[in-house]
Order: structure tokens, then C-alpha cells, then sequence
């Protein structure tokens, strides 16, 4: 339990320290993780179309 509690901390000192350090970077990965999401939304709506 104590090993998540400190990754955990870890991880969101490292996304600040990359927030803070290189933001347009850090915006780049949001925008590219957003544009997953989304073209996996449209795919599935595709399929659900076609399905009728």
C-alpha cells in the first residue's frame, strides 16, 4: 500500500515538473491523447451504425 501511495506521489510530481518545465510539450501529449479518445468514439459509433 505504502509503494502506490509514493508512485502515485511520483507520478503527479512528474507530470507538474513537465507541466511546468516544457508546457508546450505537455499540451502536444493532451492534445494527442484527446484526439485518441475522440477517434475512438467516432470508430464506435461507426460500428454501432452498422450494425443496424
Amino acid at each position: 500500500m505504502q509503494v502506490k501511495k509514493v508512485l502515485t506521489y511520483a507520478a503527479i510530481a512528474f507530470v507538474a515538473f513537465y507541466l511546468f518545465t516544457r508546457p508546450a510539450d505537455a499540451a502536444s501529449a493532451v492534445q494527442g491523447a484527446m484526439n485518441t479518445v475522440v477517434n475512438a468514439a467516432d470508430s464506435l459509433a461507426v460500428f454501432f451504425t452498422r450494425l443496424t
